[in-house]
């Protein structure tokens, strides 16, 4: 938020959320991103030539998005996108879920970044994305829910 713009008011409560629906990675390379996220075995949704490729992640999606084609408003959409490394949390059930993963990734070829071990007793492994994004795999219940 810009210093310029004043921040939403308080209110009492907000009507309920069910969760994050998706969330979105950039890229420059579609086909590169596609290639990975289906090597990882990402079931796959949709592809628009130019601009998107969307997967399924558990219940949610994780769209991955070409930058140059979704930063100026076309088709109804607000125009949005960002360059340089993000980061998205992917949940696995538990810790042998998250052992199973880092079988798998090892068995893709790709490298563990990071592990981390949260005082709530859940755990993340970290990992790139070929165009550098930080994917974490977290346990459930890190964050104490």
């Amino acid at each position: 938020m810009s210093p310029k713009e004043a921040a939403p008011r308080p209110t009492a409560g907000h009507p309920p959320l069910e969760g994050l629906h998706e969330a979105a990675l950039y890229t420059s390379d579609l086909e590169r991103a596609e290639r990975f996220w289906r090597g990882l075995g990402l079931p796959f949704i949709a592809r628009n030539e130019g601009r998107h490729v969307f997967f399924r992640a558990g219940d949610d999606l994780l769209l991955v998005f070409d930058p140059s084609a979704t930063e100026n408003s076309a088709a109804g959409f607000p125009p949005h996108g960002a360059r340089g490394q993000g980061h998205v949390a992917l949940s696995v059930a538990d810790h042998a879920m998250l052992e199973r993963w880092r079988e798998h990734l090892a068995a893709a070829g790709v490298p563990i970044e990071a592990g981390v071990e949260w005082p709530s007793g859940g755990r993340s492994i970290y990992f790139r994305d070929p165009d550098g994004n930080s994917i974490e795999l977290i346990t459930r219940g890190s964050w104490g829910f």
